[in-house]
């Protein structure tokens, strides 16, 4: 008997804001340019055509992210009268979207560089990206003011992760102005 996996995915919310300086072999793109999003080979949407080596689609797409992905790719395809031709492709990698500092639900604007098929580079791609909370799991503004009453300062063992940036002064100002 086949076991089947369940791997659950989250939602990304991914706006693919605008290219600039697409080519093919080398020459700009002068219309008819849209764009592919793929979490994988079955989950993709399409952005609408738009014109010029330097479009801009602002459109925003909701695709679930499974557990496994590890990545987004981005195609830059033009539609030609002998059909379509890949301009390029980027691949977002899943630490770009939810790794680092930042929370993965805070908005990130993204620049990546797009590839044709022998590595060459064809232009830029600009997207923003964020990863969308489940309503259950949001908590309502007027109950996180309620809690954030509750903890005192100075008394924040609830086991919270915090970062911080160090922020450097040179020791020389620093001693002539505190000792």
């Amino acid at each position: 008997m086949a076991e089947h996996h369940h791997f659950p995915s989250r939602t990304l919310e991914i706006t693919v804001l605008s290219g600039e300086d697409l080519r093919i072999y080398r020459r700009s793109v002068k219309k008819n340019a849209f764009v592919v999003v793929r979490t994988d080979t079955n989950n993709f949407q399409t952005t609408e055509i738009d014109g010029g080596s330097d479009p801009s689609w602002n459109e925003k797409f909701l695709l679930g992210l499974p557990s496994h992905a590890h990545g987004v790719t981005l195609e830059v395809h033009c539609k030609t009268v002998f059909g379509n031709i890949i301009v390029g492709a980027a691949s977002v990698p899943v630490s770009d979207i939810v790794g680092g500092y930042v929370p993965e639900t805070h908005l990130r604007f993204l620049s990546y560089r797009l590839k044709d098929s022998r590595g060459g580079r064809n232009g830029i791609i600009n997207i923003s990206v964020r990863m969308k909370v489940p309503a259950a799991e949001e908590c309502p503004h007027w109950a996180a003011a309620e809690y954030s009453s509750l903890v005192p300062p100075g008394k924040n063992d609830f086991g919270g992760v915090v970062s911080g940036v160090p922020v450097w002064k040179s020791q020389g100002s620093y001693r002539r102005k505190f000792l």
